[in-house]
């Protein structure tokens, strides 16, 4: 092989398995081999459309070298498809780190766009649609938690938060204290079974998660500061 290959970066499902192009399923039969974030999350998708190629291991432990190697398999030729655990790549996962060295080496890299929990979760939340702050996850301390959200406490947009299931009361509780009372829309297990998607204030989730045990993903839309 001479001409270098092309990284593909696929969407792949955050729930249902029928979420997922035409396009992604042909990438992800027709390249050489696809890079996952975990393997064995991404194999029931492999098997209910009875893809075949070759898996592979890349998370945010892979050391500079395994990434390296990588980037020159794609230089010699191979076409790979980078994969994350659920939706969209390079959100909140290490798909970034192969993106930038393959830019940098000049490869080609083209996303083969689908599902993403970030946009599910804003197109039911009925927030304004004139643009929102996207913070990710935050810290699983307290502290340092508090201190993210006071950076964002003067933002007019809406803020959108990722968080587990086990540390949801805790960021409330924060939330809470540095923003006030601000409505809030939660999404949790989007375009799965257990489906929830509720509009609340912080106090009033705050309530509802003091009855209820919540599990899986879950999403939420924070209301921007209100006034001048």
């Amino acid at each position: 092989m001479s001409q270098k290959g092309i990284l593909y970066i696929v969407s792949t499902p955050i729930g249902n398995l029928k979420d997922i192009t035409l396009r992604a399923l042909e990438v992800l039969k027709s390249v050489d081999l696809i890079l996952a974030e975990s393997p064995l999350n991404t194999r029931p998708l492999l098997k209910a459309y009875d893809i075949r190629t070759p898996v592979h291991k890349l998370n945010q432990h892979a050391k500079k070298k395994n990434i390296s190697h990588w980037i020159e398999m794609l230089s010699r030729g191979y076409n790979i498809a980078y994969v994350s655990s659920a939706g969209s790549p390079g959100i909140s996962d290490p798909g970034n780190w192969l993106v930038r060295e393959a830019l940098r080496s000049g490869i080609q890299v083209s996303p083969i766009p689908g599902p993403s929990a970030l946009t599910a979760a804003y197109s039911v939340s009925g927030m304004p649609s004139d643009g929102f702050v996207f913070l990710g996850f935050l810290s699983p301390k307290s502290s340092r938690r508090r201190k993210e959200i006071e950076e964002f406490k003067e933002q007019k947009r809406p803020i959108l938060i990722f968080e587990s299931c086990h540390r949801i009361s805790g960021t409330i509780k924060d939330l809470l204290m540095i923003l006030g009372n601000r409505n809030v829309v939660m999404v949790r297990e989007a375009s799965k079974l257990f489906e929830e998607v509720k509009l609340l204030d912080l106090k009033g989730l705050e309530g509802y998660l003091n009855e209820h045990e919540l599990k899986g993903e879950i999403t939420l839309i924070v209301e921007g500061r209100k006034g001048n």
